[in-house]
């Protein structure tokens, strides 16, 4: 059966009440939603600091690099998140974020 796209999806079950891999894949989903609105956040902040940095080289800032992961792996401690899974998946994000904010810095200089 193929599900329509644009159906409301049905409210994820807490994980420790999944009983079946349709409700586990139905939380999965409804969580990776959920990131995805965050990291559209997060990327508005990547344009923003393209726009208030007036030179080009202070785009990446391993000093700032590091007191973010430092940050997140506190914090993933303090929620019960695996630091094997937070540290990796934030420098990776953090590293497509700098990729970002330099096509941005140079777009919004060159757009004239």
């Amino acid at each position: 059966m193929i599900k329509d796209a644009k159906a409301k999806p049905a409210k994820a079950k807490p994980a420790k009440k999944c009983m079946s891999m349709d409700e586990v894949r139905a939380g999965v989903d409804a969580v990776d939603r959920e990131l995805v609105a965050l990291i559209v956040r997060r990327q508005a902040y990547m344009e923003a600091a393209a726009r208030i940095k007036t030179d080009r080289a202070a785009v990446y800032d391993a000093v700032r690099i590091e007191d973010v992961v430092s940050k997140v792996k506190a914090e993933a401690s303090r929620q019960g998140l695996s630091i094997d899974i937070a540290e990796p998946v934030w420098r990776e994000m953090i590293k497509r974020s700098i990729a970002y904010e330099f096509e941005a810095w140079d777009r919004l200089r060159n757009a004239g």
